[in-house]
């Protein structure tokens, strides 16, 4: 415990300066103490430990506080002391945030959030607000020595969260939009989905599971960009219906029953899994297609059985790539009573959603694997597996529930 020194008398010199005092205060500070416990505990006037710890004031100009910041070299966005010196005096002069940043070439923003982050309510007074200019460099400087420690580090029980949901191949968006939810009134298990990727792919931070880089849906151990699909150009002997003629009401997406459909094919296109994405829910539904009926003589029947198993108002539009596995396109149209739109040669994006799906479901079927090994018991669990996940567009719902919500409603 500090002792207060009883003999404060002017001695021969004139008065003692509180030389250790001063340096107790600032440690009590560095500790966390407030002003006026610092100042309780050291036996100084509270007025004493703003002048050392803010500067003293002369003529409305701030002097240097009895600490004197540090003054690190910092790249020139950031604001610099003289610059805090220039908006603390301006403040005083009641001059408005954008004239300040004007004359500091600043976007008021930067001046603003300035004032926010590192200024103080005036005695506790949060309708009073003071800027200190050395003060606010030392908050500064002292929030911008790398490397910090991380969120997900910090917290096992969100680190915790995170890895049980990136084994179950939830994608790092997904697990921040649903922390929130589950969640609600607990700020600290809140995390960006490119913190989480941070986590996963920068090296030496250890905050989850290496291994757990392969739960995600490439797979890839460290980022590199998207590449291009595959393009590919087959051509029907037959006329299409191409997608420019498709009604406007498929691509608003407001109306539910248009489907959008795919193969994924394995090693040498001797084995597929079809695919088949509602384009308003995003629900999945997987065909099964053992012994060559992917092969255009028998993938319509199989998709026209499918198809002929959804409740008539979802059996509105299919559209398709122009894969030969659709030469049958037109005795499909005729069971079902679906008409079938294609998308143009080289065109993915134009069935985006199931594009997307299909790279979602490389997760459980890798490229090069035989996919007739999947029994139809094995798909619809995949399938419901997906159709279980939140999705982003659709305000973090999942398909199952936005498809269960329309079924009700009709």
């Amino acid at each position: 415990m500090f002792e207060i020194r009883k003999d404060r008398a002017k001695a021969l010199g004139g008065r003692r300066r509180l030389v250790r005092e001063r340096e107790e205060y600032f440690l009590l500070v560095d500790q966390g103490y407030g002003n006026t416990e610092a100042c309780r505990l050291v036996g100084i006037n509270e007025r004493t430990g703003r002048e050392w710890r803010n500067g003293r004031t002369a003529k409305d100009r701030f002097r240097a506080p009895a600490r004197p910041a540090s003054a690190p070299v910092v790249p020139s966005r950031f604001l610099t002391q003289a610059d805090r010196l220039h908006v603390a005096d301006r403040l005083r002069e009641k001059a408005t945030v954008r004239a300040i940043a004007a004359e500091l070439g600043r976007s008021p923003s930067t001046i603003s959030r300035e004032i926010r982050r590192n200024g103080i309510p005036l005695r506790g007074d949060t309708s009073r607000w003071a800027y200190r200019p050395y003060a606010a460099q030392a908050r500064s400087d002292a929030r911008r020595p790398r490397p910090k420690p991380g969120r997900i580090g910090q917290n096992s029980r969100l680190r915790d969260y995170i890895q049980e949901r990136l084994t179950r191949r939830w994608s790092p968006e997904q697990i921040a939009a649903q922390l929130p939810r589950d969640f609600p009134d607990d700020l600290e298990m809140r995390v960006t989905h490119e913190t989480i990727y941070q986590a996963l792919y920068v090296q030496g931070r250890g905050e989850l599971r290496r291994e757990l880089v392969h739960a995600l849906r490439t797979g890839r151990t460290r980022r590199k960009p998207h590449r291009h699909a595959a393009r590919r150009q087959p051509r029907f002997a037959t006329p299409m219906v191409m997608i420019s003629e498709r009604p406007a009401e498929v691509a608003d997406r407001a109306i539910p029953g248009h489907w959008e459909g795919d193969l994924i094919v394995g090693p040498g296109h001797r084995s597929a899994i079809g695919t088949l994405v509602e384009r308003s829910t995003r629900y999945l539904m997987l065909l099964h297609l053992p012994n060559g009926a992917h092969k255009a003589e028998h993938f319509h029947q199989v998709l026209a059985r499918t198809i002929q198993t959804l409740p008539s108002q979802f059996k509105r539009s299919l559209t398709w790539d122009q894969g030969t596995e659709m030469a049958g396109h037109g005795a499909f149209t005729m069971a079902t009573d679906m008409p079938v739109y294609f998308c143009d040669p080289a065109s993915p994006w134009q069935r985006g959603s199931n594009e997307n799906t299909n790279g979602l479901l490389r997760q459980y079927f890798p490229k090069g694997s035989d996919l007739s090994s999947h029994s139809l018991e094995h798909l619809a669990a995949v399938a419901a597996e997906l159709n279980g996940r939140p999705r982003k567009t659709l305000g973090w719902e999942t398909p199952a529930e936005r498809l269960a919500k329309l079924l009700a409603a009709s």
